[in-house]
């Protein structure tokens, strides 16, 4: 029976600051826990999100279970996305590819769990061609080919098409005031007593251009205060700012969490986070949230209109197979988000329904069990 194990991996340095753990910045490493099964070192996957902590995957032990050494890797940014750069964490990925590569193995696939599938579609792409010399304010990205060496398939499940997509599709067009988060125009609340399910399409064109307009408020913002805080570089105090950090209030507000007629599947009212009415509100109050915190850099590449991190794009510039697990009760991933990844893979991908699965497949053992088969199969396959 495999057991997991530890994966201590060195990575390239990133930002100045960009970790308060000393020991980090002096040697920058990441962490994973991993399963291997015995015998030939055949097939292996990683399965990665940007910010959150995989190293206690459902799919790690099944999967080695089923003859695939799977890792569940932690990018730099574990826990804290403050300042998290997409473009820093393939670096961190492609030294897990890097890392399995050494070990032996035939085949690595990348397993693109929620927002982990933008990751693993951003990845492959400038794996296989490297477009990103710079980041998107315009310092030096620190990207070589050999830091992104390619894999053999990606295979996606409750699959976000991204970080910028989520926050376009999820920022609370009601906020009237950014310093302030309980600020809000009445008829623009989601969560309010003015507006209830079922949305009107009125209702509808007028909550999303809002969603536009605060994000492009917002952006601009971003942009005018960078600027601000670099002019004159060179002239200015060593030491001298060049990042800020800011807050973004109310950002999970998409009508699809309260009315079921929207872009419907088997999903229940409520949030991946918070069930109800009730919790989806409390997800879009709280203090820790998606979003919530973030430099001007991050907010650039994770959140941002610029970021590249976009899943389907990306998905579509790459030639590798894909596998995809639509997950049908999700509350955060909708039949449009199964029909832009499909788009995007053309012909390399196949999809394969999940009925009944909820985001984190949680209290849903089965379905654990039924995903861990249908990516082995398909593992072992290519």
């Amino acid at each position: 029976m495999p057991e997991l194990q530890l994966a201590v991996i060195d990575v390239k340095p990133g930002a100045a600051l960009e970790s308060q753990s000393g020991l980090q910045l002096l040697r920058p490493r990441i962490y994973g826990a991993y399963a291997a099964p015995a015998g030939p070192k055949r097939a292996a996957a990683i399965v990665m999100h940007p910010a959150s902590n995989f190293m206690g995957h459902y799919l790690t032990l099944p999967l080695a279970q089923r003859g695939i050494c799977c890792v569940g890797l932690n990018s730099r940014y574990a826990g804290n996305d403050t300042l998290l750069l997409m473009e820093r964490v393939i670096q961190d990925l492609g030294a897990g590819v890097q890392w399995l590569r050494a070990q032996g193995y035939e085949k690595v696939v990348l397993i693109g769990n929620s927002g982990g599938a933008s990751l693993a579609s951003f990845y492959q792409a400038q794996a296989e061609r490297l477009t990103i010399d710079t980041l998107i304010d315009g310092d030096p990205a620190g990207l070589v080919p050999s830091d992104l060496p390619p894999v053999d398939g990606l295979a996606l499940c409750a699959a976000h098409e991204g970080r910028s997509t989520l926050m376009r599709h999820w920022i609370d067009p009601s906020v009237t005031d950014e310093q302030d988060p309980l600020a809000a125009d009445p008829a623009l609340d989601l969560y309010g007593t003015a507006n209830a399910p079922p949305y009107t399409t009125q209702f509808l064109a007028r909550f999303q251009a809002a969603q536009r307009t605060r994000l492009a408020r917002i952006e601009d913002w971003v942009w005018t205060r960078l600027r601000e805080l670099r002019a004159g570089e060179g002239r200015r105090v060593p030491g001298s700012p060049r990042d800020q950090t800011f807050i973004i209030y109310r950002t999970h507000a998409d009508p699809r969490f309260l009315d079921l007629g929207l872009d419907p599947n088997d999903r229940q009212v409520g949030s991946v986070w918070g069930s109800g009415f009730a919790g989806a509100r409390a997800v879009n109050y709280a203090a820790s949230q998606m979003g919530r915190l973030t430099s001007l850099t991050g907010f650039l590449s994770q959140w941002s209109s610029r970021s590249r991190a976009d899943g389907p794009e990306n998905l579509a510039k790459t030639s590798v197979p894909v596998l995809l697990c639509t997950y049908t009760a999700d509350q955060s991933t909708f039949p449009s988000t199964r029909a832009a990844w499909l788009v995007a893979g053309a012909s390399r991908i196949r999809n394969v329904d999940i009925p009944g699965g909820n985001h984190y497949l949680a209290g849903q053992p089965n379905l654990v069990i039924r995903v861990a088969d249908e990516m082995a199969a398909w593992i072992h396959a290519l």
